[in-house]
């Protein structure tokens, strides 16, 4: 009897530990159930957060993008802007010459030098180029005030001031825009779940595009015009003088008759192409006034400018008479003047003929343009964003990224010189960037 209740208390007492042993089981399983839930969790906002990193990853990418494309745009502009400078000079250094010789056809029609007097003076080849100035009547209609050279030149500077000014400030002020929602479309093809149009809490935390493209007057590209024009033998200065050979007078035997040609193609204070080309017979006298001097036959003559354009630069009077008939040349020259015709270079009385038949060109100078800021050269366009984005279980996730837009050349420049960013040299690209620190962007870049 009392073996058996012994018995039954050992056996109550194992099924009394079987029973704790459950219960511990099931708290154990529990509370594994509840590691792997929150597991489950954090593994759910990782991946969210992985996943809204790599897409704002791409939308700073492809805001750094939208800005290259914009510097790049810019500097097409700049360079559209050089071209059509260039073609400007062209054109009214082609105007001057077909003014020039339509002049000259008509002085060789009126034998006013004749022909045959240069060659015998200078040469042949001097002879028979005047003589080929017949060929030329005619020419200065081209270069009218409504001739098709001020035409074209009109249509260039239509195309600098409206199209290409009126672009270039377009890309400059749309850019933050353009910029916004090239980052929102790529965050919405990255979130196809979401309602078309959904606007996502994208914040741009630092930009320095505003201090870092400036607007340039247009005096500020003249010395650059002008040293791109030199590049070019058409535009270049046509001086050129041809003596006689041999002793004319006796009073001054080293002296000799002339023939100079000038002309020029310059880009004048107010941003505004002019060309002059002039050629006389400068024949020398002599007499017991004033001595040895030269006298001028205006044999052609052709100056291009604007309407605004300021004086000729060259010697010259506005209203020159059109012969010597009732007056010496070298009195009226004394009264009326203050030419050097003993010792000086100029054609002044073809200047004259010049500034008496110029046409008014229609022009506005130079254009205002687009570069980068002082100082910003030597740094990149940055763009610092952040994202608020719903997530699992009810949480916001917060993601920060940074790209930026730099200038690098594809090559290196021949010169072996560096060169600093700028807008006119479409080599700008994209690529993202090292995260700053919240505030340290600002200070640290223009």
């Amino acid at each position: 009897m009392t073996a058996r209740r012994a018995v039954s208390g050992r056996a109550g007492s194992h099924a009394a530990q079987h029973g704790q042993a459950l219960v511990l089981g099931m708290l154990l399983a529990g509370a594994a159930v509840l590691v792997f839930v929150r597991y489950f969790g954090a593994g759910q906002v990782v991946a969210a957060k992985a996943r809204q990193l790599h897409a704002l990853d791409a939308a700073a990418y492809s805001g750094a993008l939208t800005q290259a494309r914009a510097l790049n745009m810019l500097a097409y502009i700049n360079r559209a802007h050089v071209g059509h400078q260039v073609a400007m000079a062209h054109l009214v250094t082609l105007g001057s010459w077909a003014s020039l010789g339509g002049a000259q056809a008509r002085q060789l029609a009126s034998g006013n030098p004749p022909a045959y007097l240069l060659a015998m003076m200078f040469g042949s080849q001097h002879g028979a180029a005047y003589q080929a100035a017949q060929k030329a009547a005619g020419f200065d209609a081209r270069a009218g005030s409504q001739g098709e050279l001020a035409r074209a030149y009109a249509a260039h500077d239509d195309v600098v001031q409206q199209v290409l000014g009126t672009v270039q400030d377009a890309v400059v002020a749309g850019l933050p825009q353009a910029r916004l929602a090239a980052m929102q479309a790529v965050l919405a093809r990255n979130y196809p779940g979401l309602p078309p149009g959904s606007a996502f809490d994208l914040v741009i935390e630092h930009d320095n595009w505003e201090a870092y493209v400036q607007r340039h007057s247009a005096q500020q590209l003249r010395p650059f015009i002008q040293g791109v024009a030199q590049l070019y033998g058409f535009l270049s200065p046509r001086d050129h003088t041809v003596y006689n050979p041999w002793v004319v007078q006796a009073r001054c035997p080293h002296l000799r008759h002339q023939l100079r040609r000038r002309g020029g193609t310059e880009l004048d204070a107010t941003g505004r192409w002019q060309s002059t080309d002039t050629q006389s017979y400068h024949a020398l006298r002599s007499n017991k006034w004033i001595g040895c001097y030269y006298r001028e036959y205006a044999m052609g003559w052709g100056w291009i400018a604007g309407a605004a354009a300021p004086a000729m630069a060259g010697p010259h009077v506005d209203n020159p008479p059109d012969d010597f008939s009732d007056q010496d040349f070298w009195r009226w020259v004394k009264e009326a003047t203050d030419w050097d015709i003993a010792s000086g270079r100029d054609n002044p009385l073809a200047n004259s003929r010049a500034v008496a038949s110029r046409p008014r060109w229609q022009g506005s100078g130079l254009p205002g343009y687009f570069d980068t800021a002082a100082g910003a050269g030597g740094h990149a366009l940055r763009l610092d964003v952040s994202l608020r984005h719903p997530g699992p279980q009810g949480l916001t996730v917060s993601t920060r990224s940074a790209a930026e837009t730099f200038f690098d050349r594809p090559r290196a420049r021949a010169d072996g010189r560096a060169e600093s960013a700028n807008l006119f040299h479409p080599y700008w690209q994209a690529r993202l960037a090292a995260q700053l620190e919240p505030g340290i962007a600002a200070r640290g870049q223009p």
